[in-house]
């Protein structure tokens, strides 16, 4: 039986975790959160301890905060166990240590553990390499009222994939937030919007546009249950993968 331990436990991505994981009879070491009362499960308590649980799981889950990730990484890394990085809102210095970390353990990092996701991610880095640059790409995404950070890790997954398939760098062609005279939009560019609103758990479309013509591809998640479905079947995927970076088109076979 495969032992999962989560860091972020206490947080609706954990707790939506927890439960996924006992529906696929696997076993929860435990949890970690900001404020370690209570438990994870019945009998199973929380603990701010994360080299504790590093050392009592098989492979650990994080859906905590970007500030906690490189604790979290230091305790995989010392007790040598691999890890899949669910958090968003993560920023180079975050991946930085996620690259450090992956010469010594496997490390799965991805914006949205969703299988739907990440086949629409491959779509779109097809439909990106098939299309010229005279196709306009924008992405526009919408969440709950209580996400904290934009554009969400999925936009920028599907961004990402987007660049791959033009063969650009996603960095060097995006644009954000528009807001008054901001002149023709340039050729090439990648556009993002980012909606907030009420209890949505994620909406994504992915719009190719040329004259005359356009193309609609997306995704829509009706409840955190598919984000932690997708989490446990990678988390097991990565059990005994050699040390190394990873996305989850190794756990779809992409």
């Amino acid at each position: 039986m495969t032992t999962i331990g989560i860091f972020g436990a206490a947080g609706r991505m954990g707790r939506a975790i927890a439960q996924a994981a006992t529906d696929a009879g696997l076993g929860i070491a435990g949890g970690t959160d900001r404020d370690p009362a209570g438990e994870i499960a019945p009998g199973i308590a929380m603990t701010a301890d994360p080299l504790a649980l590093a050392q009592a799981s098989e492979v650990l889950i994080d859906f905590s905060a970007p500030g906690a990730l490189g604790a979290q990484l230091d305790a995989c890394i010392a007790a040598r166990k691999p890890v899949l990085i669910g958090t968003t809102g993560l920023e180079a210095v975050h991946h930085a240590l996620i690259d450090e970390a992956a010469v010594h353990i496997a490390v799965l990092q991805t914006g949205n553990t969703s299988l739907g996701v990440n086949l629409l991610a491959a779509l779109v880095e097809q439909a990106a390499a098939g299309l010229g640059d005279d196709w306009d790409i924008e992405i526009v995404e919408m969440h709950h009222r209580h996400k904290v950070d934009a554009p969400s890790g999925t936009a920028l997954l599907l961004g990402e994939a987007a660049a791959r398939g033009r063969g650009i760098a996603l960095a060097q062609h995006s644009e954000r937030g528009r807001d008054g005279i901001t002149g023709a939009r340039a050729k090439g560019a990648i556009g993002f919007a980012a909606l907030r609103g009420g209890s949505v758990a994620g909406d994504h479309q992915v719009i190719f546009a040329a004259e005359g013509e356009r193309i609609e591809i997306g995704h829509r998640a009706e409840n955190r249950t598919i984000f932690a479905r997708g989490a446990v079947k990678a988390a097991r995927w990565l059990v005994g993968q050699p040390a190394g970076r990873y996305d989850m088109k190794g756990v779809l076979g992409l």
